[in-house]
């Protein structure tokens, strides 16, 4: 999974903000287009979710899967896939956000590794489709 996709977006809003909303996976649905609903297993000591189930809704397939959270105070949080389901094989992200003039800019990384061989273009294309959709999202929730 060594090829990433990534896109980056500004958002007018603090970093604590954002990431607040980040934070909040039970209202992804909410805001993230494909998400049908994360349900969180276990926090860690900053009351943020350390694991979490993942049930998504990607076009041609549906899965869920289970992720396990790294958080870095408001600069940047990281997931990795640690329950296959029965599509997804693999699956790493992150959000790095850097406060910039009147904003703060926010990069979404991901690799998605899937059981139905695809052609590197693609897949890229997809994780690509899911990242802007994501962002474009997040920005319209967060600026609301």
């Amino acid at each position: 999974m060594a090829d990433r996709t990534s896109s980056t977006i500004t958002v007018k809003a603090g970093k604590s903000e954002i990431m607040a909303v980040i934070a909040d996976l039970p209202a992804y649905p909410e805001w993230a287009s494909g998400i049908r609903g994360i349900t969180v297993q276990e926090t860690g000591e900053d009351g943020r979710a350390s694991r979490a189930e993942l049930t998504f809704d990607g076009g041609p397939f549906s899965d869920t899967v289970g992720l396990a959270y790294t958080w870095e105070g408001d600069d940047r949080v990281t997931w990795k896939l640690v329950e296959a389901g029965s599509v997804v094989t693999g699956l790493h992200g992150s959000y790095s956000l850097a406060e910039r003039d009147g904003g703060t800019e926010v990069t979404y990384e991901l690799a998605v590794d899937v059981r139905i061989p695809l052609i590197g273009m693609v897949k890229r294309k997809g994780e690509k489709r899911i990242i802007d959709t994501a962002l474009k999202g997040l920005k319209r929730h967060v600026e609301s």
